[in-house]
This record gives C-alpha cells, sequence and structure tokens, in this order.
C-alpha cells in the first residue's frame, strides 16, 4: 500500500516539463451538458437499479441550475457530450489540473474509456500539456486526487475503484506532496464523493467512508474544529460532492442542520437539486472540473467583484 506522503524532487520536475499555455485570471471550471445523459450501465452501487430510470429533461433543469449557480462566481467553458459516452457530463473525472497541465485519466471501468479521447483532444486544443495515466494503474481525476486550497498538499484516494499505484505519477506530475486515502464503502467510490478540502484550512467529509489510518492522517492535517463530519443521510445526498469557490459552496440539497453549520463558518451556501445525476452516482463536483490555478479560483477580490 502506498502509505506515506512522498515529497517530490521539484529541480528535476520543472526542468523536465515545457510551459503549458492557458493562465486563467478568473476562477474557471469546465462543464458538459447532459444533452446525451443516461443510465446505461452499472459502474457503481447508485446506478443499480436506475438503468433507464433518468429524466433528460429535468436532468438537463437541474444541470442549468447549476451552471448558473457557478457562473455567478466563476466563468464557465463547454465541452460537447459525445455519442456513446453518456457519463461525459461528469467532467470532473476528465483529469486533474494545475498551472495549465493536466493528468488524463485512465478509466478503470471500458464503458467510460471513450471519453478519454475526446477530453485529449479539447485539453490539447486549449493548450494544456496533457499527461497520461497508466492503463494498469487506474486514475479517475478529480473523482480520485483533490488539491488543498492553498495548493500545497494534494489529497489521493483508492481501495473501492481506483489504484493507489497511479500516486506516484501524479506526485512526479505536479510536484507537490501527497497523502494517500484508502475508501472503504463501495458507496463512496471516489474521493469527491467523501471529502472537501474549504478555503480558511475547513474540511467537509464523511468519516465513515474511510479506515482508520486514513482518519488519522486526516486528523494530523485538520484539527478537529476544522473537520465538519457530514451526517449519513447528508452523505448519501452527496453534500461532499461540492463545488468550492472562496467562500462559495455550491451543493446538492442538503439537511439545515448542516447548512447551518457552514454558515457559521462563513460560508454562502447553495444549494442545487440534482436528484437526476444521485441516480448515476455524482452531484455538483462530478459535474464541474477546476480549470484555473487555486489562487485564482478562491481570490476574493475577483469573487467580489462578479458579484458586484
Amino acid at each position: 500500500m502506498y502509505r506515506t506522503t512522498v515529497l517530490p524532487n521539484t529541480s528535476q520536475q520543472e526542468n523536465s516539463l515545457p510551459a503549458a499555455t492557458p493562465k486563467y485570471t478568473q476562477p474557471t471550471f469546465l462543464m458538459c451538458p447532459p444533452t446525451l445523459f443516461e443510465v446505461d450501465y452499472v459502474i457503481n452501487p447508485w446506478m443499480a437499479g436506475n438503468i433507464h430510470r433518468s429524466q433528460r429533461n429535468r436532468a438537463m433543469e437541474q444541470w442549468i441550475h447549476l451552471y448558473r449557480a457557478i457562473s455567478d462566481v466563476a466563468e464557465v467553458e463547454l465541452i460537447e457530450p459525445q455519442p456513446g459516452s453518456p457519463d461525459m457530463v461528469f467532467i470532473a473525472h476528465a483529469g486533474l489540473v494545475l498551472h495549465g497541465v493536466v493528468t488524463l485519466s485512465s478509466f478503470f471501468h471500458r464503458q467510460r474509456q471513450m471519453e478519454e479521447q475526446h477530453y485529449r483532444r479539447w485539453f490539447l486544443d486549449h493548450g494544456f500539456l496533457v499527461l497520461d495515466s497508466r492503463r494498469e494503474t487506474p486514475f479517475e481525476g478529480e473523482g480520485d486526487a483533490l488539491f488543498s486550497p492553498e495548493g500545497k498538499l494534494l489529497w489521493a484516494g483508492h481501495g473501492v475503484r481506483s489504484s493507489d499505484c497511479s500516486h506516484r505519477s501524479l506526485v512526479q506530475n505536479f510536484s507537490v506532496p501527497l497523502e494517500s486515502l484508502r475508501l472503504v464503502d463501495p458507496r463512496f467510490y471516489h474521493l469527491d464523493t467523501c471529502f472537501c478540502p474549504l478555503v480558511d484550512g475547513y474540511l467537509l467529509y464523511f468519516p465513515q467512508a474511510f479506515d482508520t489510518d486514513s482518519l488519522e492522517r486526516i486528523g494530523k492535517y485538520y484539527p478537529e474544529e476544522n473537520r465538519i463530519a457530514v451526517s449519513e443521510q447528508d452523505a448519501v445526498h452527496f453534500a461532499c460532492n461540492s463545488v468550492n469557490v472562496g467562500h462559495t459552496i455550491i451543493l446538492s440539497e442538503v439537511s439545515d442542520e448542516l447548512s447551518g453549520r457552514l454558515e457559521q463558518r462563513g460560508f454562502r451556501v447553495v444549494q442545487v437539486p440534482l436528484s437526476e445525476f444521485l441516480k448515476s452516482g455524482g452531484a455538483a463536483k462530478c459535474l464541474s472540473l477546476r480549470l484555473s490555478d487555486l489562487d485564482v479560483t478562491h481570490a476574493q477580490g475577483l469573487i467580489e467583484h462578479r458579484n458586484a
């Protein structure tokens, strides 16, 4: 098991990678319209029993609501869905982005592997430096790995669907320390379904999704007063699958109790109904991919300017 924080060889990494061109000056996310969204197969527990039960018109209405909520605090770029890839709407799984470099996903399930070529083309067309993941070590983008908001640490999950063998290449690609967390509940098959680092040193998470060793790692980094544990009721509504832009949190519908705790810590909570996407095992975070650097994404001056 890949258990320890790995410190990168920064000088070697900086000399080996050419410069990428994207430079976003506003918080920016990538989204994919649900034009072709459907629950066509079962690759996670949420899809079981929901084959062909999603309502595309309702899904589009909910997606537009989310698109508008994110657009209130960030720029949104779009990628067109492609035939044969009904899960492209869950664009967060396309890859992991930092400083115009993207580590492209290598999907575990064959049903999603067709998506990789479409993501590669989009990133290349938009000037990103694209780094591949090996097929033998499955990796699924921001589903599996999330930077702390200040960019000093990368949290990466494994154990249900993805391999911890992919974590070493992430350290090499991004030159940041990494903490590996083991997921133990099949319902929370991606890290972003149960773990959401927030600005000001807060964490939104569902503790029962992790093994004991991982909880100890989390506790060493986040003091108890900064850990916002969600109930199982909120966890199964994907409360942790949230979009954080500065002090704004955009998430699916959650309990008044959780919303109140977030507001007490200074966050503006925006709830969006996403029931159609929950049938496929995704919510707000799965439906958007951060493109801008972390300092830009969370810069309060820029966000306040957009809301003026």
